[in-house]
């Protein structure tokens, strides 16, 4: 699923870069946010585990893409489980996009990190981040909880990965909306390195 925060960073960039392409005297400058595209890309991810002394036995490996998973189809990340209260840290620097309370997701907050990856974390207790804090690997983002659609369910961290630029090699027509999974990484894989 291209989230809302995918859309809304896809067209703002089409609009700039069409506004910018259009006019003769800027075209020149359509290289900017071109070079500032690739330079995004160029920048290396360190990654940790996004709650506090969690290891990669408090998450399956294969809940990535798991069907059925009530509404959302599949399951677009992964859970890590912790008791209520538990750290919920910052998997890779970058700068909070936002902080919400509601839907699906309960109390979440949206991390734009390097390569131009959206790191998603939800049902969280509390949340400690704001809006265009930035943030370094281990930063406080707020407690594991049960909130949103985890209500009545053991409290754990839902952490997903999505990218504005498909990964067109991911894409599995043979999945359950497996045209969605190029904007989805797999968190798993990515915390294991």
């Amino acid at each position: 699923m291209i989230t809302s925060t995918t859309k809304r960073f896809l067209a703002s960039l089409l609009i700039l870069m069409g506004s910018l392409y259009r006019n003769k005297r800027t075209r020149k400058f359509t290289l900017i946010p071109m070079l500032v595209i690739g330079l995004g890309f160029l920048i290396p991810q360190k990654m940790i585990i996004p709650v506090k002394e969690a290891s990669i036995a408090d998450w399956d490996d294969h809940s990535f893409w798991a069907y059925p998973w009530g509404s959302s189809i599949t399951h677009k990340g992964i859970d890590i489980f912790k008791p209520k209260g538990t750290d919920v840290i910052s998997s890779t620097y970058g700068i909070v996009l936002y902080t919400y309370e509601g839907g699906k997701g309960g109390k979440t907050v949206m991390v734009l990190g390097p390569k131009w990856r959206f790191h998603y974390y939800a049902h969280m207790d509390d949340v400690d981040a704001f809006p265009f804090q930035l943030v370094a690997c281990g930063t406080k983002l707020g407690t594991v909880g049960t909130t949103g659609n985890a209500v009545g369910k053991p409290p754990h961290l839902h952490y997903a990965i999505t990218t504005p630029f498909p990964y067109w090699w991911l894409r599995d027509p043979d999945a359950i909306q497996g045209n969605r999974k190029m904007f989805h990484l797999d968190p798993d894989t990515w915390l294991r390195e």
